[in-house]
Order: C-alpha cells, then sequence, then structure tokens
C-alpha cells in the first residue's frame, strides 16, 4: 500500500453536511478506447483528469503516461483538458526536495505525453507544507497560474476556476475565502445570462461521496470533516440560484465518483486518475477520468472511464 491513505490524508476538521436530491451512477465497468459519440450541437468536447497523485517510485508515472496516451488516442479526441488539482503525490508532508522531485516529474510526463491544452486547478497536496504560504505560490508557479483563481471563455461557455483550499493555522478547511467570494459574485454578475457556466474545485461543493470517505456515521450521527467538501456549501448554491446559467459544477479530491443534482444544478465529483493512490481502485471507483460534451444550449452529455 502507498504511504498515504485517503483516510490519512486529511485532518478531521468537523462539519454536518445534509445532501439533497442525488442522482445515483451505475458501478463503472472497464472501457478501453470507447467514448460516447460527440453529439449534434456540441460546443467543446472536455476531459477532467482530477487527483493524479504523481510521485517519483511508484506506479504513477507511467500510470499518468497511459492516461494522457488515451486520452489522445480518442477516435474524437478532448479540445481541452481540465487538471482537477492534486496533481502531485503529496506535498503538504514532504521536504522541499521531495516537492521539487514531484513537481520535476510531473512537468516532465506533461512535456512528453500531453499535446492538448490544459487549464489547471490547485488542490490540498500541491501545497507545500513546509511554508504553506509559500508552499501555494509553488503549486502556482509549477503549474504556470499566475493567480489562484480565474475564469476565462471557451466555445460560448464561461469557466470559473476556484481555488477550495483556505489554509488554517494547523490545515486547512474548504471553502472560499472572503476576497475569491466576492470576486465569484461579481464574475458571474458580469457574465451574460445567455453564456452557459461551468465551475471546477478540487473539492466538491456539494457531494454525497464524501460520506462513505472513512466511518463519518460512526457516532450515530454522520459527521463529514471539513475539509471533505466545502463548508460554504450554503451561500454557493444561494450564489448560483441568483444566476440561471450555472450549470455545471466538478471536482475531484474524494477518489469517488456521484452525480448530485440540486437547485438547477449537477454537482460531478469525478473519481481519480490514481484510484486507490496507484494501488488499483478506492472503494467502488476505478482509476480514470472522465469525458464530457458541453453543448450549445448549456447542456451536456457525460462519461466515466478507465484507460488500463
Amino acid at each position: 500500500m502507498p504511504t498515504i491513505s485517503r483516510r490519512t490524508a486529511l485532518k478531521a476538521l468537523g462539519a454536518v453536511a445534509a445532501i439533497g436530491s442525488i442522482s445515483p451512477l451505475p458501478l463503472l465497468t472497464r472501457q478501453r478506447k470507447t467514448q460516447m459519440p460527440r453529439a449534434t450541437g456540441t460546443a467543446l468536447r472536455i476531459a477532467h483528469l482530477t487527483d493524479v497523485h504523481v510521485s517519483p517510485g511508484n506506479a504513477s508515472r507511467r500510470g499518468l503516461a497511459a492516461c494522457l496516451r488515451h486520452v489522445h488516442s480518442l477516435p474524437d479526441a478532448p479540445d481541452l483538458i481540465l487538471n482537477g488539482g492534486d496533481a502531485i503525490g503529496d506535498a503538504s508532508r514532504a521536504s522541499a526536495e521531495e516537492t521539487r522531485g514531484q513537481w520535476e516529474l510531473w512537468q516532465r510526463v506533461m512535456r512528453e505525453e500531453c499535446r492538448l491544452p490544459i487549464e489547471h486547478c490547485l488542490g490540498n497536496h500541491d501545497i507545500w507544507g513546509g511554508d504553506r504560504a509559500k508552499g501555494k505560490q509553488w503549486a502556482l508557479d509549477s503549474l504556470g497560474l499566475a493567480h489562484r483563481y480565474r475564469s476565462f471563455d471557451r466555445a460560448g461557455w464561461h469557466f470559473i476556476v476556484l481555488d477550495s483550499v483556505t489554509l488554517t493555522d494547523d490545515d486547512y478547511v474548504a471553502r472560499l475565502d472572503d476576497e475569491q467570494f466576492d470576486w465569484l459574485r461579481r464574475d458571474l454578475r458580469a457574465t451574460d445570462g445567455e453564456t452557459p457556466v461551468l465551475i471546477l474545485s478540487h473539492i466538491p461543493i456539494l457531494a454525497a461521496c464524501p460520506l462513505f470517505d472513512g466511518d463519518n456515521e460512526k457516532t450515530g450521527r454522520w459527521v463529514l470533516p471539513a475539509g471533505w467538501m466545502h463548508v460554504d456549501a450554503r451561500r454557493l448554491k444561494d450564489l448560483f440560484a441568483k444566476h440561471a446559467n450555472v450549470k455545471l459544477c466538478l471536482s475531484g479530491h474524494i477518489h469517488l465518483r456521484d452525480r448530485v443534482e440540486y437547485a438547477g444544478v449537477t454537482y460531478l465529483c469525478n473519481g481519480a486518475v490514481s484510484g486507490n493512490w496507484w494501488d488499483g481502485a478506492y472503494q467502488d471507483c476505478e482509476p480514470g477520468y472522465s469525458l464530457l460534451d458541453l453543448h450549445a444550449d448549456g447542456t451536456f452529455t457525460h462519461q466515466y472511464t478507465t484507460y488500463a
């Protein structure tokens, strides 16, 4: 087993979650070089790769290369890759030298294997723990990002990339700081109401699968750690309710998959390229990535596929 597990990778900070209506996903079956046909009206095809956790000394280099080769070999390849965060193994507990080695490996594999445009999101394990304020900047520099949150437009859709990881004195909590929330409110207000919006965050804004990531019911009540899902989900869903063009929120972090439909927004937690930290499947989720077709009318189609 890897030295890091999902249950020990984060510290429980304590928050209770209540999930709205949930659309169950079928158990994953292996798929190889298959994909959904691109529908008429598709504006953009994207591949969402998250939680790669690449690190020297294990299977991650070969695994990431295999995943990227699978993406590039699809008969109808994506137009864009979204990296959902946790690109590297775990900088939070690594030395500066180990963190540097992880980033160098990530960058080398991406140079060798990735020919498609890619947009990045910060994950908690991307942030060096030796000096976490500097560690976040180190991650941004390594990913070639000028800012930790941002937005851009592509093929008639508006994309918003958030920084879910608010650092605390000894760990982190999943929420937007006030500066970022104010920016998000202004950005949505400035976006044409007819333009569909996709929001990418590392940690789920709203999800069901975090409930099963650990013994969260052992006290007799559901208790969800504040690093598993956004503790500000209520104010975010209230903000989204003012903007009917917010259609889709993508996340990773949990290494599991689900689809939650709430108040007109679809929330997809999209598994992990690394599966169980490069040790096969994590619970019901095989290592894989998600393929999405974004349609001009604001709808989308979605498929999760393995690559091995």
